[in-house]
This record gives C-alpha cells, structure tokens and sequence, in this order.
C-alpha cells in the first residue's frame, strides 16, 4: 500500500531531483510557462506556489530564504519585483497544469504549466531579434579600394 508517501521520487537520485526542481523553477520564473512531463509538472506546482508565497512578503530574511532555493538573483528579483505584485490580491493557485498529448518518442504524458496571469512576452527572453537581411546586406558590402598615386 501506499499510505504516507509524500511525493513522486521520478526515479532519480535526492540530489538529481532537487537540481532538476531548481532548474525547473528558475526557468519556469523567467519564462513564465514551461513544457514537461505530467508527473514532473504535478511536483512542480506547489513549489513554484510557495515560492511566490513568500515572494510576497518582502524582508530581507525571506530574500535569503527565496536565494537559497532558486540560487539565482534575477530570479529572486522578479519574484519579489513582478510576480509580488502582480498576485497580491490573489490567496493562492498561481499556477495551472495543462495536458498537452504524449511525447513521440517514448510516449510520456507531456504537460504545460504556466503561470495563471502570464506576460505574454516572457516567452521572448532570450531570442535574438530578427534583423533584416537587406539591412545586414548593406553593412556587409565592402566598398572597393582606389589606388592613389
């Protein structure tokens, strides 16, 4: 029976799993919406929940708290800068899991979870700008030398 089992070990070692969380939420604060699979997804929800639970209170003790879980200081901040804000009328529930099919190659129920009232644009972070091939054409193009005598 499986009486008192508190979460899902993802048959991975202790220290695996808490490096793989970490990641998991760093990514999921900066980009505000991650693909995974379902079970990973399902420990992740009340992690990222706590965390912007004590993002909103804003000490100096719970910055410290918060840093010793993401070990990443733009994380850090947006918890306490953005993500306070925008859920401070809001008791709890930030995130929401989605079903998103099976993965093709081994078939692992795969799932989205993001952050309830999400920024669009946070999905853009770290993507280049486009920039226009005409544009680029121009500065590449080397004008020739004239010979002076």
């Amino acid at each position: 029976m499986r009486h008192g089992i508190g979460y899902r070990k993802l048959n991975k070692t202790s220290e695996h799993r808490k490096a793989l969380f970490k990641n998991m939420l760093n990514s999921l604060i900066k980009y505000e919406q991650i693909i995974t699979t379902l079970p990973k997804a399902k420990e992740l929800k009340p992690q990222i929940d706590k965390v912007i639970t004590i993002g909103k209170k804003n000490d100096l003790s719970n910055k410290k708290r918060l840093f010793s879980k993401l070990q990443n200081k733009s994380s850090v901040t947006k918890v306490f800068g953005e993500l306070s804000k925008r859920y401070s009328s809001r008791k709890g529930g930030y995130t929401r899991v989605l079903k998103a099919g099976f993965r093709s190659g081994d078939d692992a129920p795969m799932a989205v979870i993001e952050l309830v009232d999400r920024n669009t644009e946070a999905r853009k972070v770290d993507k280049p700008k486009k920039i226009d091939i005409k544009d680029k054409k121009k500065e590449t193009q080397i004008e020739p030398k004239v010979a002076s005598k």
